[in-house]
């Protein structure tokens, strides 16, 4: 029996087996041998050769434009940057990844146009791996979907999740530490509902024998075996909604309601039509909070702060980051910061590398001589 068989038996086990507390540790056991024997198909799948996608990250993040053939996506992405992606109304018209760059707030946003995701990208159908493995590099997704096909969601998020990436959540808060001996050692906090003998099973699936097991939380079978595993990718994402301008008003309340019904905020979608430009302003601006990235201002000696070409950063990075980022002889002769704006308690506050900064903060490094 191949593996793709052995997969399917897998999955039609765990579809017919009720879940109880009395099966529950047979199912995360089934559950762990599914996903190693995925990993393991998606493996020799990618030994086996072919065509791949390489494209190096440029700029200061990088968003993956996800959706079928024919949604649009090309159209969007000639109009929001300065790439040249061929257009047409068929279907698979993008054939190879091509990005593009989005000068936005001082920012060089890079937008990948992939392939268009078919039903099994996940796996391979249509190229659809490596089309997942260039989204997997990526800082934010966004799904791209037609405004008469909503549904459409509900099968790339499926494709997503299938190849590793994992949408909108945080890791779970797991650790497993090997020992040499005791056997397998669960500590759980409150409120955790898994039972300790499906933590085990899950364990010993991937071959612990000895170890210290801690969850902090409240998690799902799936969500144990993401942890153990630690080869997911975790991304943030955001929907857009295209041809918007070819429906009637009347039928905009049907549109909503199908977004909903996949735990969607409408107003959280962002409404576009690319062929007629409309919305593409309020789209950048999403993206830019949904990339959460900050302007900084660089104070340079002699030659005072610079307003036109502000330091990229993401919220959250620290004077240190943004030494990392300029490089050179800042990295390893910083002596402190200076830091004026929103992050600072006054003017010139004088700073460390671990001072966090904030957007349109203006920083001056000291640097040893």
């Amino acid at each position: 029996m191949g593996l793709e068989e052995e997969i399917e038996e897998l999955r039609e086990e765990i579809a017919d087996t009720p879940y109880n507390k009395s099966t529950e540790a047979h199912i995360g056991r089934l559950k762990a041998k599914l996903a190693e024997k995925k990993e393991k198909l998606e493996n020799q799948s990618s030994a086996g050769g072919g065509h791949g996608y390489a494209v190096e990250k440029h700029g200061d993040a990088t968003v993956a434009l996800v959706g079928f053939p024919s949604v649009g996506k090309s159209t969007l992405i000639n109009a929001l940057t300065n790439a040249d992606s061929e257009v047409g109304s068929y279907e698979f018209t993008t054939l190879d990844v091509n990005p593009g760059m989005l000068k936005y707030r001082g920012a060089n946003i890079q937008i990948l146009d992939v392939p268009g995701l078919i039903e099994g990208a996940a796996g391979g159908r249509g190229g659809g791996k490596e089309v997942l493995s260039v989204v997997r590099t990526a800082d934010l997704v966004v799904f791209m979907l037609s405004v008469f096909e909503i549904e459409q969601y509900d099968r790339l998020a499926e494709e997503l999740y299938n190849t590793n990436i994992r949408i909108d959540t945080e890791p779970p808060n797991i650790n497993v530490r090997k020992t040499h001996k005791d056997g397998i050692q669960v500590t759980m906090g409150d409120g955790v509902g898994l039972d300790e003998e499906t933590v085990k099973q899950v364990l010993r699936e991937y071959g612990y024998v000895n170890a210290q097991v801690t969850i902090a939380h409240d998690l799902t079978i799936d969500e144990l075996i993401d942890g153990v595993m630690d080869n997911r990718v975790y991304l943030p994402s955001m929907v857009s909604v295209n041809k918007a301008d070819l429906i009637d008003r009347d039928y905009l309340p049907t549109v909503q309601a199908e977004i909903r019904e996949r735990g969607l905020d409408p107003d959280e979608v962002v409404f576009i039509s690319a062929e007629e430009g409309r919305g593409l302003d309020g789209l950048r601006e999403r993206l830019w909070e949904e990339l959460g990235l900050v302007r900084i201002y660089m104070d340079k000696p002699g030659r005072g702060v610079d307003y036109e070409e502000p330091l990229i950063l993401f919220e959250g990075d620290t004077v240190g980051d943004a030494c990392e980022k300029i490089g050179g002889e800042f990295e390893e002769r910083f002596k402190f910061a200076r830091v004026t704006g929103p992050s600072a308690k006054h003017d010139e506050q004088q700073v460390g590398k671990g001072h966090e900064l904030a957007d349109e903060d203006v920083l001056r490094i000291v640097a040893r001589k």
